[in-house]
């Protein structure tokens, strides 16, 4: 004897269909701000020619991991400027630190308040672990519907994806914090605001800016799925290679991405252990 079926998926079906037909002022006000933000930086970092961010970018490495990475940024960008890659490339930049800002913006509230909260922490696990185990294409099904196709349901599906990461890191740093230091900060009479933001968060910062630096990655893996939606960039690049099997064009849109992936990666770390070392021998007041 089976088990009578629960349709779970008409009752999804259901909610999205109210959704679309009662709030469709938010959802078109949302797309708006994300697609006018994603195509201004996009255009804002195709403004200058190839070679010229190319060297800024290389100095930015130079500044913050040294000149070993500084080389690898001025060749890797200017491989990608090579394959003539360039324009899907700063898109799909765009869409990712759009994507990451959106991301970390929603993470870290919630990752602070959940290292306050046990009962918000016991419920927000399992509502990452579903968020992070879901198969990424579920989420361009609501995407698409609240959003239609383009950049927007790109993003929306991204921030979804990579939300979760960001949350558990964020809690685990303020919670991994010596509370020897949070008690000797009450004991001169520090608010909790500036407890928060001047013991608590300074000394978890490697643990957030790692949550970041996922979200970032996360973020980049999500550029071919993205892509099937028409969000643009290097994942159309990879898409157009697979529909068309042509080894190349994927691969080279492969390497695109990857290049891009190392340089988010070493610049986010750079700067979470800088920003811990600054703002954590900062005094109390």
């Amino acid at each position: 004897m089976s088990m009578p079926r629960i349709t779970v998926g008409s009752w999804f079906e259901s909610a999205v269909n109210w959704l679309t037909d009662n709030v469709s002022w938010l959802f078109d006000a949302i797309g708006a701000a994300v697609e006018s933000t994603v195509s201004g930086l996009a255009s804002l970092l195709l403004w200058p020619p190839a070679l010229a961010l190319t060297v800024v970018l290389a100095l930015v490495g130079l500044w913050l991991r040294g000149w070993r990475f500084a080389l690898f940024a001025l060749l890797g960008l200017a491989l990608i400027d090579s394959m003539q890659l360039w324009k899907p490339a700063m898109d799909t930049l765009a869409l990712v630190l759009v994507a990451t800002v959106i991301a970390v913006v929603l993470a870290v509230p919630m990752g602070i308040a959940a290292s306050r909260s046990d009962k918000l922490s016991r419920v927000l696990k399992p509502t990452m672990d579903l968020m992070q185990t879901m198969p990424a294409f579920v989420y361009l099904i609501p995407a698409i519907f609240f959003f239609s196709i383009g950049p927007v349901p790109g993003v929306v599906a991204t921030v979804a994806f990579a939300m979760p990461p960001g949350v558990r890191l964020t809690e685990l740093g303020i919670r991994g914090v010596d509370q020897e230091m949070v008690e000797a900060g009450e004991a001169f009479g520090a608010p909790p605001g500036r407890i928060l933001t001047r013991i608590q968060l300074p000394l978890a910062m490697p643990s957030v800016m790692a949550g970041v630096n996922q979200v970032i990655m996360l973020s980049l893996s999500m550029v071919v799925i993205a892509g099937m939606v028409g969000a643009g960039g290097l994942g159309n690049v990879v898409l157009d290679g697979i529909q068309r099997l042509e080894v190349a064009k994927g691969f080279e849109g492969g390497l695109a991405v990857v290049i891009l992936a190392i340089f988010l990666d070493r610049v986010t770390g750079a700067l979470g252990d800088r920003t811990s070392i600054k703002r954590a021998t900062s005094r109390v007041a």
